[in-house]
């Protein structure tokens, strides 16, 4: 049996500059603006979250089945993620289009700005669950395009595979009807405290609503952890303190996820999986990237009996 992941694929081109943004952006002239900023430092990285998603599930052992839509230019980013072990036989190559790609750039500040081309996205719905005929057991529905999002969580239902719904910057697409509709449709629900109060806004669904509409509810609150929300019981998740200092957050929640579709798949009890889940998101912080991490299982072990004071159970 193996687990699907559906979303995104997408090459991050990430860029450093080493002022402040507002020493070159006059404020009265925003209706014309036209500026350039020296950016010394360059990286371009592996990303989208179904690929940052696949990645660490493959650390863990597992060889997840990625659906998504690409482009002409992602034969480096097939061959990275053959290597660590992904099954990418219903990754689709699209003619004449780019892979969708995400350019940023940071100011000395922390400030961003950023800009997304979704190239091959916009024919996500070509691919259909019904074209996988391999056992799933388990999949997320990862935002990939809006239109995709919504054909391939009613076809999900169909076929009686049980989702996790994870809708990350695909939320403010949703209208509040296709949110009740997909959250019906989903066995479990995995979001962080800002989409918790979308959620609420955008469909007024709260949390107390969805976790008595799925198996699991799971929100995560960056440095305070997580909680997930199973019947009448909350447990809370607390953080994971590592030895070196943060560098990187982005992906931190992509890799949580992986380590929830392992626990999940195996019936591990949900404190379990919960901690699990956040020690590998707590080693993802600590590189730069989505996909630069690194653990095994001795690794793991070893962070979880230091973050929680328990030997790892299984």
């Amino acid at each position: 049996m193996s687990i699907l992941v559906c979303g995104a694929l997408a090459y991050d081109t990430l860029f450093s500059f080493h002022g402040r943004f507002d020493s070159q952006i006059l404020p009265d002239q925003l209706h014309k603006i036209s500026t350039t900023f020296l950016a010394p430092t360059m990286r371009r990285e592996f990303g989208g979250m179904a690929g940052n998603i696949a990645y660490s599930l493959c650390l863990l052992g597992e060889k997840p089945i990625v659906m998504g839509v690409v482009g002409e230019d992602f034969e480096p980013y097939r061959q990275h993620l053959k290597r660590v072990g992904v099954d990418d036989r219903f990754i689709r190559l699209i003619r004449k289009q780019y892979t969708p790609q995400c350019f940023g750039i940071a100011d000395k500040d922390g400030n961003q700005l950023m800009a997304f081309h979704p190239g091959a996205m916009d024919f996500a719905t070509e691919n259909h669950v019904s074209d996988i005929q391999d056992p799933i057991e388990l999949a997320i529905l990862s935002p990939g395009g809006y239109t995709a999002f919504i054909q391939h969580s009613r076809e999900l239902a169909a076929a009686g595979i049980p989702f996790i719904f994870d809708p990350g910057q695909e939320l403010p697409l949703l209208s509040s009807d296709e949110i009740h509709e997909i959250v019906e449709l989903a066995s479990y629900v995995a979001i962080n405290d800002y989409e918790s109060e979308l959620m609420r806004e955008r469909a007024g669904l709260t949390v107390d609503d969805l976790r008595k509409k799925v198996k699991a509810l799971i929100v995560t609150r960056g440095s305070k952890g997580a909680e997930i929300y199973v019947d009448d019981t909350v447990h809370l998740i607390p953080r994971v303190q590592m030895p070196i200092k943060p560098v990187d957050p982005m992906g931190c929640g992509d890799a949580f996820r992986a380590g929830l579709l392992w626990g999940i798949s195996r019936g591990v009890d949900w404190k379990v999986t919960g901690r699990l889940a956040n020690v590998i998101g707590a080693i993802k912080v600590t590189t730069p990237g989505c996909q630069n991490h690194f653990f095994d299982w001795d690794s793991l072990k070893d962070i979880y009996f230091k973050a929680y004071g328990e030997e790892w159970p299984l």
